[in-house]
This record gives C-alpha cells, sequence and structure tokens, in this order.
C-alpha cells in the first residue's frame, strides 16, 4: 500500500501537483483607459481622411485621431489621440446614434466617468437668428418626432398646425406641464454659458458663396450677418423639415415645452437619441451628464428665401448640395475644438469640477 501511494506522490510531484498550489493562468484586465474628451460626429461621406469631409474628416485631422479602436457594437470604429480626446462617428438618425452611443458608453475599455461630451454636427438654421456658418450651443434639445399628427389636409380649419403633444388633444392645449418622458433635454445651463463665452469671439469664415445666399433673405437682419457664435435651442428628429410653415410650427413647438424664453434657432437629426443614451449611461453611473455639450453649426436655412417656394428649396439641398456646407463643417470644428483644447489643456482642474463662465465649478 506504501508503494502505491509513493508512486502516486511521485507520479503528482512529476506533474506540478501537491508540490505547491497551481499557478494562475489567466492576466489581470486591462485598467480602462481615461477619456478626456468624447466628439461625436454624425455622418461621413467616404474615409475618415483625405477624400471629401462629413462632420467627421475635420476632427480626425486636425486632431489627430490617428489611433483606431474597433467597436463592433457601434456603427463606426472609435478613433483617439495621445491627448485622450475619443472621436466617435454614431450614423444618421436617431436609432444609430442612440445605439452607437449606448454601445461606447457600457464598452469596458474606457473609463468615462469625467469625460466631457461634445456632439459637433450641422444642421438648418431659423434665418430670424442665425446665419450661414454661424454657431450655436445647445441650451434645450427638443424631440420633434414624438408627438401626435393630422395630416395636413384633414386638420380643423382653427388649427395653425396638425402637429399635438403627446397626452394632449389640439395642438399647444393648455395646461402645458413637462412629464418624464416628455421630449426636453436641458444641458447643463453653466457649461453652455462657458463654452459660449470661451468661444463667442472665434472669427468664422465669411466667404463669397455664403454671402451671395444669406443676401436673399432681406427682411432677416440676422440671417443678412456674418457668421458667429451664439446659443439657443434646437429641435432633434429623423425627418428632414423644411419651409415657413414648418419653421413658425418649430418656434411655437419650442415656445410649447421650454416656456416664453424658448428660442428655436437650429434644426437636427440625431440629438434626443443621443442624450437618451447618455442620460440612460448617467444613471448606471457610467458618464456625467453634466459634462454634455451639443455644438450645431448652419449649413443651410430651415426654410426659403423670400419669392421661392418651399419644394423650390428643398430641391437645392437634396444630396447635400447646403448653402454653406463646408463653411459650417470648418465652423463645427474650430468652435468646438476651443473647447476641446482647454479641456485638455487644464485637466487636473476640469476633471475634478466643471467649469462655468461666473469662474463657479460644479463638482
Amino acid at each position: 500500500m506504501s508503494r502505491i501511494v509513493s508512486c502516486l506522490c511521485a507520479a503528482l510531484f512529476a506533474l506540478g501537483i501537491g508540490a505547491r498550489p497551481v499557478a494562475a493562468q489567466s492576466v489581470a484586465p486591462a485598467a480602462p483607459i481615461p477619456v478626456k474628451v468624447v466628439v461625436l460626429a454624425m455622418f461621413e461621406r467616404g474615409e475618415d481622411t483625405g477624400d471629401a469631409p462629413g462632420e467627421y474628416q475635420l476632427w480626425v485631422e486636425r486632431e489627430h485621431l490617428d489611433q483606431v479602436l474597433p467597436l463592433p457594437a457601434g456603427y463606426h470604429h472609435l478613433r483617439m489621440n495621445k491627448d485622450g480626446v475619443l472621436g466617435m462617428l454614431t450614423g444618421v438618425g436617431t436609432a444609430k446614434a442612440a445605439a452607437s452611443v449606448m454601445a461606447l458608453g457600457l464598452d469596458p475599455r474606457f473609463d468615462l466617468s469625467k469625460a466631457y461630451w461634445i456632439v459637433a454636427g450641422i444642421g438648418g438654421g431659423d434665418p430670424a437668428d442665425v446665419s450661414l456658418g454661424s454657431a450655436v450651443w445647445v441650451d434645450h434639445m427638443l424631440d420633434s418626432d414624438l408627438a401626435y399628427e393630422i395630416d395636413a389636409r384633414e386638420i380643423p380649419r382653427h388649427w395653425s398646425t396638425g402637429r399635438v403633444p403627446m397626452r394632449h388633444s389640439a395642438p399647444y392645449e393648455q395646461p402645458m406641464s413637462v412629464q418624464p418622458g416628455d421630449p426636453v433635454f436641458t444641458l447643463n445651463p453653466q457649461l453652455v454659458t462657458w463654452a459660449y463665452e470661451l468661444t463667442k469671439n472665434i472669427q468664422l469664415a465669411d466667404t463669397e458663396g455664403i454671402r451671395s445666399s444669406r443676401g436673399r433673405f432681406k427682411g432677416f437682419p440676422n440671417a443678412m450677418k456674418p457668421p458667429f457664435v451664439t446659443h439657443g435651442d434646437a429641435l432633434s428628429g429623423s425627418t428632414f423639415w423644411h419651409g415657413a410653415l414648418f419653421d413658425q410650427w418649430a418656434n411655437a413647438w419650442v415656445r410649447y415645452y421650454v416656456g416664453d424664453q424658448g428660442n428655436f434657432m437650429e434644426s437636427a437629426m440625431e440629438d434626443t437619441g443621443t442624450l437618451q443614451s447618455l442620460a440612460f449611461l448617467n444613471a448606471a453611473g457610467r458618464v456625467d451628464l453634466r459634462r454634455v455639450l451639443v455644438l450645431r453649426t448652419i449649413s443651410n436655412y430651415d426654410r426659403p428665401a423670400p419669392g421661392a417656394t418651399a419644394a423650390e428649396s428643398l430641391k437645392q439641398m437634396v444630396g447635400g448640395n447646403y448653402s454653406a456646407y463646408m463653411e459650417s463643417l470648418d465652423a463645427a470644428e474650430r468652435v468646438g475644438d476651443a473647447v476641446v483644447r482647454d479641456i485638455v489643456d487644464h485637466w487636473a482642474e476640469r476633471a475634478a469640477t466643471i467649469p462655468s463662465a461666473q469662474g463657479n465649478t460644479t463638482r
């Protein structure tokens, strides 16, 4: 019996068993990559670099987002630079944006707990408030899709629109009270004001092409100005609407939800999807919703010039032939990058506290 035990012990020692515990073979997971700023663009016309640009390309080239990181659960791979700036292309439309942002937010490779988020894209502007090539920091973002709607050919004579707010039976029905699930996102007012004050004096490109285009908007003093930086409210929806009557509706819709201080300036497509995902990720402790900014620059007006029809004006834009396309892409990167550079250059302070125009900070 002792001989059998002796042989068994010898065999176990030969296999490395019994003399000491089995060494762990697994490698400890790498620490998450700390991200300082996430820049979100929505569309690209071709490659990330070297061809006709969309919203993403100028960021990739000018911010040197050279490190490519796969994101199989998102629309497009990610890009990062040595400064901790992460670039993301969400895809066009609310659904793609929401899914892609959620994929990034839940990715364990990244520490996004202190990251600032900047949505930087182009959109249509209200000529009553902005000019071509201008930049708008968004105060409130409203969802223009969440509504009831009656075909315009069937609306009652006394209605101004066929679009009706949820839980109501007529346009702009009172009393109105914003409830959970209503289509309103309010960006951190202190951070928005800080971003606006930091960038309001940036000189934006004013080309002969956009001077000619805005010259048709006589009677709209702000539309006739050279491009400038401002802040105001925006609508986000997957339907690309256009026309003077829709512009009137957009202004009334914003005032209804935001109040008399609401001022519609710009139309977008993806931003409520992005903000909804970020709100969920904030509740999960993955991101800080107070560190989110939306910047939209004006590639076209949301209505035709006086004397033109909505159909004629829309026809000119089909295929992305916008009046200030290149100028608005440049403005989005130049204005947005001023904020990115400030955050990166003062990271120790910006990581700990959220800046405000008054010099106060939010922890």
